[in-house]
């Protein structure tokens, strides 16, 4: 299938073109305070140590403690060709995993692929052309995933757009496309992630949504007012899909991170012991003594 052959491969949002305003469209990253617990749904606050952003490409540490048991494992990472997407893809393939980095366009996403191989890492980066507003692409998607890798055990929805449509004077088709991609792909990936994992008896999975502040605060900034809505919905389905799979009886986690420097997040959380959930994490700079 060229579509795993050249990836399985998907487009970061944020290269859908620019924005009205002259922008480009982004991908973003999501969270507010964290918490860490003995059991799923059991949480305490907790605060992630901060370290430079890796947005630039800067590498992280090889063989982080408790990343181990994620070695040779499957994480899809969506709207990976550009920027937290492409970090966060790099990175888990330096801790060995097999890494599906979708996009609608994947040049970037071959190249860095190619960094990887030629850098040595010890996993994989595979390529995968999707278009996270189509329900039957993302389906293909994890089909593929299903027939060529079994399944996912890590789905890191990254990918999300912003439009400067406001309330007033909004068009419809650009409040559409942010829902459709920052709420409804999201969604989309998740349940299927999840629907993967139990086909599979894969009882420590970890589904982890890549927010923003704006899913935490409204700022007085009409052409910002309904992408907040967006991502305080994904705030919501996070904390929704952390309690439905406590009801489920499951040891899948849900977490939700905002940027900051979400690629040493993610490494965090994932390197976490199987009973910790941490719920939320909400990064802030470190405060300066003087």
């Amino acid at each position: 299938m060229r579509r795993v052959a050249e990836g399985l491969g998907v487009e970061s949002q944020s290269e859908v073109g620019r924005d009205a305003g002259g922008s480009r469209r982004r991908s973003d990253a999501a969270g507010s305070a964290a918490a860490a617990g003995k059991r799923p749904g059991v949480s305490s606050s907790t605060r992630v140590p901060g370290s430079p952003s890796e947005a630039s490409g800067r590498r992280c540490p090889m063989a982080r403690p408790g990343m181990e048991r994620w070695r040779d494992r499957l994480a899809l990472v969506t709207g990976a060709s550009v920027g937290i997407g492409a970090a966060v893809a790099r990175a888990l393939v330096q801790q060995g995993l097999k890494v599906v980095g979708c996009a609608r366009t994947v040049g970037n996403i071959e190249e860095l692929a190619a960094e990887c191989k030629s850098a040595g890492y010890p996993g994989t980066l595979i390529p995968y052309r999707c278009d996270l507003s189509n329900e039957e692409d993302i389906l293909a998607m994890f089909s593929a995933i299903r027939s060529q890798h079994s399944g996912v055990d890590i789905c890191i929805n990254n990918a999300g757009l912003g439009r400067p449509d406001s309330l007033l004077s909004g068009s419809t088709s650009g409040w559409k496309e942010m829902l459709n991609v920052n709420v409804l792909a999201l969604s989309i990936c998740t349940r299927e992630a999840y629907q993967s994992m139990k086909e599979r008896n894969v009882d420590d999975g970890h589904i982890i949504n890549i927010n923003s502040m704006s899913g935490h605060r409204v700022v007085p900034q009409s052409v910002t007012h309904f992408y907040s809505a967006t991502k305080y919905a994904v705030t919501a389905l996070t904390e929704g899909l952390r309690q439905e799979l406590r009801e489920a009886q499951t040891h899948i986690r849900a977490t939700c991170l905002q940027p900051e420097d979400v690629t040493e997040a993610v490494i965090y959380v994932l390197s976490t012991p199987p009973h910790v959930q941490i719920g939320d994490i909400q990064m802030r700079p470190t405060e300066q003594v003087t």
